[in-house]
C-alpha cells in the first residue's frame, strides 16, 4: 500500500537537506515541534495543511511546489506497484510522458530500471 504521508514526509525531507538546514532550524522557523517535524518527515504523523503550510513557509517553497513533487513520487510508486501486480504488462501510455525527463544515455536499450520510492520497476523498450 502506497502511504501518502510517507511520500510527503520524504519529499520535505529532501527540500530541507538541499538546503542544509537542520530540523530544528526548520522547526523554530516553521513554529512546530522538532519531535512532531521529524514524525511528519518519516510519515509516521499526518500533516494538516496549516502545518503544511507552515512548514512550505519555513523551507520557502511553494506547496503547489511541494505538492506536484509528491504527485510526482506517487505516480512512480503506482507504477512499480503495477508492474509488480503484472511484470509483463507495458508502460501504461498515460505515464509515458513522465519517463520522457527521465535520461538513458548510455543504457542498453533492452532494459532500463527506474527507482520509484522503496521499489524499482523494469521498463523493456518497446
Amino acid at each position: 500500500m502506497i502511504l501518502l504521508r510517507r511520500l510527503l514526509g520524504d519529499v520535505l525531507r529532501r527540500q530541507r537537506q538541499r538546503q542544509g538546514r537542520t530540523l530544528r532550524e526548520v522547526s523554530s522557523s516553521a513554529r512546530v515541534s522538532l519531535g512532531y517535524l521529524s514524525e511528519v518527515e518519516r510519515g509516521q504523523k499526518e500533516a494538516s495543511s496549516e502545518l503544511l503550510s507552515a512548514i512550505c513557509d519555513a523551507l520557502d517553497v511553494r506547496m503547489s511546489e511541494l505538492m506536484r513533487e509528491v504527485s510526482d513520487e506517487l505516480a512512480l510508486a503506482e507504477l512499480a506497484q503495477s508492474a509488480a501486480a503484472t511484470p509483463s504488462q507495458p508502460v501504461p501510455t498515460s505515464v509515458r510522458p513522465m519517463l520522457g525527463s527521465v535520461s538513458v544515455a548510455g543504457v542498453p536499450p533492452e532494459r532500463v530500471t527506474i527507482k520509484a520510492p522503496a521499489e524499482a520497476v523494469d521498463v523493456v523498450a518497446a
